[in-house]
């Protein structure tokens, strides 16, 4: 599991870097490796997230990340097999890492 802050829904990720990590670590118990803050959609978009997108880009009209917490499970060897809703949850992921491992 792997956190990349974005402030592009709602403004609900102004603080720095620092200031998020404290929050998803207190808050959440986070334990896992949070990134830089990026852009997940438009003109400044990470290019990480264009590779996610494009791998596999969701239902509807548009690739776009709809919400924070959009989630993609990526294999062993780096093939992006799965897109989930934001409101997935991330126990509801581990129960499908075990068949990419």
């Amino acid at each position: 599991m792997l956190g990349f802050p974005c402030n592009q829904f709602g403004a609900q990720e102004p603080g720095t870097e620092a200031e998020i990590l404290e929050f998803v670590t207190s808050k959440f118990d986070v334990d896992f490796p949070m990134f830089a803050k990026i852009d997940v959609n438009g003109d400044d978009e990470a290019e990480l997230y264009s590779l996610l997108k494009s791998a596999q880009p969701g239902e509807g009209e548009s690739s776009a990340i709809t919400w924070n917490f959009e989630k993609f499970l990526v294999d062993k060897h780096g093939t992006v097999v799965r897109r989930f809703a934001p409101a997935t949850t991330p126990e509801e992921v581990a129960a499908l890492i075990t068949d990419y491992l």
